[in-house]
């Protein structure tokens, strides 16, 4: 997998639609997988692992990574972090959600109140352009005056992104049995901006409501030990 900086800091999403060999067709009921226009949101949540999960499952949301973003140590890596923090970095359809519904996803999936201990998991809003940077710092200070208290989260434009190593990657997916190795063999360098598996690390995860868990495993294509295996886990 290629860890450099790239344009994943603008705002409005490159085409990185990919093929989806893991379902026979995606479920109508459901937005469309591959819409004409995406944009593009990066937070730091703490460890990347739940907030990669927790957006993944949500429909409208085409593809999440996860990263390292925030400081100014080049080519940081997870072994090499310098002074940047993990970020998610969700990519998502214009008409199905807003900035400020994924801003209200932030606050509500995180320790906002508490300063972590070590820079890598603090909590902060990347903005990709003037417009976010607005609406973040109007939306800290909606939070602050709806409860009371002050939140730690800073509120910053974000200058690079380098995607995380493939490990870190829809990790909850990766380590289910038998499913994570399935997709992986089978999407290759797609993995990371597949929709499928960005839904499937959400549910797997214990994210995504019942009906829409069982209208995306009716329209998987995988073996029968996979299914099973999601069968079990869901």
């Amino acid at each position: 997998m290629d860890n450099s900086n790239d344009d994943r800091s603008t705002r409005t999403g490159a085409d990185r639609s990919v093929e989806e060999p893991a379902i026979r067709d995606a479920p109508a009921a459901l937005p469309p997988l591959s819409p004409t226009t995406t944009e593009t949101a990066t937070f730091g949540m703490g460890c990347f692992w739940g907030p990669d999960a927790r957006f993944g499952a949500m429909e409208g949301i085409v593809r999440t990574r996860v990263g390292y973003a925030g400081g100014t140590t080049p080519d940081p890596s997870y072994g090499a972090l310098g002074n940047h923090t993990e970020v998610v970095q969700i990519e998502y359809d214009p008409d199905q959600y807003s900035y400020d519904d994924l801003l209200d996803v932030f606050w509500t999936s995180h320790n906002w109140r508490s300063q972590s201990v070590k820079r890598q998991y603090r909590s902060v809003i990347l903005s990709h352009d003037d417009e976010q940077h607005a609406a973040a710092k109007r939306s800290r200070e909606t939070v602050e005056d709806r409860t009371g208290q002050s939140a730690v989260t800073t509120v910053e434009p974000l200058e690079t992104f380098t995607l995380a190593e493939s490990y870190h990657q829809k990790y909850e997916l990766r380590s289910t049995p038998i499913v994570g190795d399935e997709l992986d063999d089978l999407y290759g360098e797609a993995f990371v901006d597949s929709t499928v598996v960005a839904r499937l690390n959400g549910f797997v995860a214990g994210h995504g409501d019942r009906n829409q868990r069982l209208a995306w495993l009716a329209a998987l294509d995988l073996p029968q030990g996979a299914i099973l295996e999601l069968e079990r886990r869901l």
